[in-house]
């Protein structure tokens, strides 16, 4: 079904056939450039309003809006025409806006400490579903006196295993909404097809690779899909789209007590970069909790000593501040109010993942 966001300019025009030309311009601009709803386009007569209100309805049925940190962090839980559930996040920081969309209802990546993973995959989702999530996320921004300035591919699902759609979407963002590729952050968890994909494709857009681990035993064991791609195919996939692009290419590594926090696996990330020549930047996120995942996130002091011994090696790594945890807004807690699957995950070295080690 047809959405209100869904159609390309070319497909807006047929369906404004017998309409004046300047009709398309003013549509056009009432949902990019206003973020109009069309009841609110007030420069074209009433019935085309109503025409398209009837024609493309809303893709996004709010159900739950849920605000922390002061107002700063809003998590949006939408729902679709088919019942499918996804979820919005929206951040405010002092100095920029940032919204981190959803590609997909669930996700079949199967990582076992993230909450989407945990819920298993749906469906994909429609051009027309992803760009509502930035639209509405800038109205509300709006109504809080700020501008959206970034927009993330990190909420539910994987970008990748989505990328007609995802990229569609990014071109829309891009040309008719006015956001640069150098605010657009897409983000995989290790789909080399996909980012040899967007190593083709015109708009240098950021790349964002959830590594947590820098050996493939343990990698296999957090993020599985490396079995089918392992870390040196990835790293050399990265590696070809930094020289390509030349854009910002960060590595999420979401630090898990015992497991992936320890100075040992800091010098194998270094020693990954610095082999494939890769200037990465490293976000470093204590994990979240999930209800299916038995493993807390790293103590402040482990993850303090994870981040001195990156930077000692000469690795650029920040520690991100963790936005909406008390929400369930946090990275790897999105799942849209879907049962997950509490699972008791041991590694392959015997290890429970919350021991200390």
């Amino acid at each position: 079904m047809s959405t209100l966001y869904t159609p390309s300019r070319e497909s807006l025009a047929e369906l404004l056939d017998g309409e004046p030309r300047y009709r398309l311009d003013q549509v056009w601009d009432g949902l990019y450039t206003q973020l109009a709803a069309p009841a609110e386009i007030t420069n074209v007569p009433k019935a085309l309003r109503e025409r398209l209100a009837f024609a493309l309805p809303n893709a996004l049925t709010q159900q739950v809006r849920r605000v922390s940190d002061g107002g700063d962090t809003v998590k949006y839980l939408w729902s679709l025409s088919d019942g499918s559930r996804i979820e919005t996040v929206l951040m405010l920081y002092p100095d920029r806006v940032t919204v981190c969309v959803s590609s997909q209802a669930g996700c079949a990546m199967a990582c076992g400490f993230c909450a989407t993973g945990q819920a298993g995959f749906t469906r994909q989702l429609t051009v027309g579903e992803i760009v509502e999530q930035v639209v509405v996320a800038a109205r509300d921004a709006r109504t809080m006196g700020r501008r959206l300035a970034n927009v993330v591919y990190m909420g539910m699902g994987e970008p990748m295993a989505n990328l007609p759609a995802v990229w569609e979407s990014v071109e829309r963002l891009h040309g008719a909404i006015g956001l640069s590729a150098r605010h657009i952050t897409v983000s995989t968890v290790g789909i080399v097809p996909g980012i040899r994909t967007l190593t083709e494709k015109q708009l240098p857009v950021n790349l964002a690779v959830s590594l947590h681990a820098a050996n493939d035993e343990l990698r296999d064991e957090l993020v599985p899909i490396n079995k089918r791609y392992p870390l040196d195919e990835l790293m050399e996939a990265c590696a070809a789209y930094l020289e390509a692009k030349g854009r910002r290419l960060s590595f999420e590594w979401a630090l898990i007590a015992g497991v992936n926090d320890r100075v040992q696996d800091a010098t194998e990330l270094a020693k990954l970069c610095r082999r494939f020549r890769l200037p990465a930047h490293v976000n470093l996120i204590p994990l979240n909790p999930t209800p299916g995942y038995p493993t807390v996130g790293s103590a402040a002091a482990a993850v303090a000593r994870f981040h001195r011994s990156l930077v000692d090696l000469g690795v650029n790594a920040t520690i991100r501040r963790n936005r909406g945890t008390d929400i369930d807004a946090a990275c790897g807690q999105l799942a849209a109010g879907q049962p997950v699957v509490t699972t008791s995950v041991v590694l392959s070295s015997g290890r429970a993942p919350s021991d200390k080690g």
